[in-house]
Parts: structure tokens; C-alpha cells; sequence
């Protein structure tokens, strides 16, 4: 009897914990501006210091693809 009932009711108290954590730690909205402000910033900027700057600007999709498999960027040729 008590697994029939214990199981989804587990599940449920699981379900509750899950919104109630979801509601006090929303994901903050981000700012557009701040956002193309850094990104002009970053595009200023020359060398190393552009390809780190521009990596922190990712969106977090490409930032965790290129983790796995990053991607060396050629050196500058002169």
C-alpha cells in the first residue's frame, strides 16, 4: 500500500520543492544596453584581449559548445 501511494506522492512533494525554488531564484532579465555597451567595448579592443573580451559576450549555448570542443583561433598573420 504505501509504495502505491508513497511513489507519487514523493513525486509531488518533489514537484512543490521544484516551484518553490523556482519561484524565489528567478534567472535575472539581462540589459540590452549594458550588453551592447560591452559588446562595442569589446569590439575596440585588439589581440588576445578582443578574443577573451568577445568569449565572455557568448551566448551560453556557444559558450558551453565551444568548452567541449573549443575552437583555437588562427594567429594574426603579418
Amino acid at each position: 500500500m504505501w509504495m502505491v501511494v508513497g511513489g507519487p506522492l514523493l513525486v509531488i512533494i518533489a514537484g512543490l520543492v521544484t516551484v518553490v525554488i523556482a519561484v524565489k531564484n528567478p534567472d535575472p532579465v539581462l540589459n540590452k544596453s549594458d550588453y551592447e555597451r560591452d559588446l562595442a567595448a569589446a569590439q575596440r579592443l585588439e589581440g588576445q584581449a578582443k578574443v577573451d573580451a568577445m568569449a565572455k559576450l557568448q551566448p551560453a549555448h556557444q559558450a558551453r559548445n565551444h568548452a567541449a570542443s573549443p575552437v583555437v583561433p588562427a594567429a594574426p598573420s603579418k
